[in-house]
């Protein structure tokens, strides 16, 4: 089959390889951007496995779908040959002395929501110790066992030389799609057919999907030897809920902020100054951290923050995947392919 996949962000890489493993595909990729997804809400992602963390502003529907994408993932990066870049060590959830009770309220509403989240325990400062020994400030939090990370950069770097190396694609980098149809794709005056178009485009499907929203995330990159965190981070305040998930030398993503907004301007003073003394209070060790990078984008979603696939005759789209990118994307992929191509 001659298949097109508008938008090669997280979505539409998952797809692309998905669909190459299962073998009898011809792929054509469109994107605006270039095939190295410089502009591409997934590669400024921590890739954060959190299938219990984000529950607690998310519905239950998330930890089922994440539960089976951990699955697949390992599948995936080894079809990239970078199966190390998937970490399934588990988080730590920690707060202030002063912010104790959101520990309370965090895992309260878990348990609300999940039946799992019951046998999650709270940690005592020796225990988290002897999970995170860099974590000693901390008195009090919980360990996710289940949970863990992608390297999104890496994902990212390696899924664009895999696909473009791949007999079977052709990616069209700078190729903006103006519609899709059932099996044809409009660039202009010009209408390309095929026996199935996908549309992963996010934000660039407002016209189709005008309930379509952008979520503004901002995330710091930090160079700080002096910390040795191993594992995705939470710290729980009552106006912010940091994250610190580790990377190769050295380097940590930070990020907390969500902003109801599609602004992709730099970052402003105030979230810059809300997050560094956040990561400065979580550990002193980020007081010498190096700013590497800062970055922002715009996560799609609906009024629900749920994602949403819709199949016509040839045509599917994916989309509102919100900040759940890593966390949903192999398992919405999976069941968009079953409801609709390989029907």
């Amino acid at each position: 089959m001659n298949v097109a996949i508008a938008g090669a962000g997280l979505v539409g890489r998952v797809l692309a390889l998905k669909l190459l493993k299962k073998g009898g595909y011809n792929i054509n990729l469109y994107d605006s951007d270039t095939a190295y997804g410089e502009e591409a809400a997934g590669i400024t992602a921590a890739g954060m496995l959190a299938v219990f963390a984000e529950l607690e502003s998310a519905e239950s529907i998330i930890f089922d779908i994440g539960q089976e994408s951990i699955a697949l993932w390992p599948s995936i990066l080894e079809q990239l040959d970078i199966l190390d870049s998937f970490q399934h060590e588990g988080s730590i959830i920690t707060a202030h002395p002063q912010d104790v009770s959101e520990l309370d309220h965090f895992i309260e509403s878990l348990q609300s929501k999940v039946e799992e989240a019951s046998k999650i325990k709270m940690l005592n400062r020796e225990e988290i110790i002897a999970l995170e020994p860099d974590l000693d400030q901390h008195s009090k939090g919980f360990y996710l066992p289940h949970e863990g990370q992608v390297d999104a950069q890496v994902f990212m770097k390696t899924s664009s030389d895999y696909l473009l190396a791949h007999p079977n694609v052709v990616w069209l980098e700078e190729k903006g799609v103006d519609s899709l149809e059932e099996g044809t794709i409009t660039i202009g005056s010009e209408k390309h057919h095929y026996d199935w178009v996908f549309d992963c485009r996010g934000l660039g499907s407002q016209v189709e999907m005008p309930n379509l929203r952008g979520v503004r995330g901002e995330v710091f990159w930090l160079e700080a030897p002096e910390v040795k965190i191993t594992r995705p981070t939470r710290m729980l305040h009552p106006r912010y809920k940091i994250y610190i998930v580790p990377r190769p030398n050295d380097r940590y993503i930070i990020g907390a902020t969500e902003i109801e907004s599609e602004d992709k301007s730099p970052m402003s003073v105030r979230s810059s100054l809300e997050l560094l003394s956040a990561v400065y209070s979580m550990h002193t060790g980020f007081a010498e951290a190096r700013i590497v990078n800062m970055t922002t984008n715009c996560r799609p979603a609906f009024k629900d923050n749920l994602p949403k696939i819709e199949h016509g005759d040839k045509i599917t789209r994916i989309n509102g995947l919100y900040r759940h990118g890593y966390l949903m994307a192999p398992a919405i992929v999976e069941q968009a392919l079953n409801e609709g191509i390989y029907k």
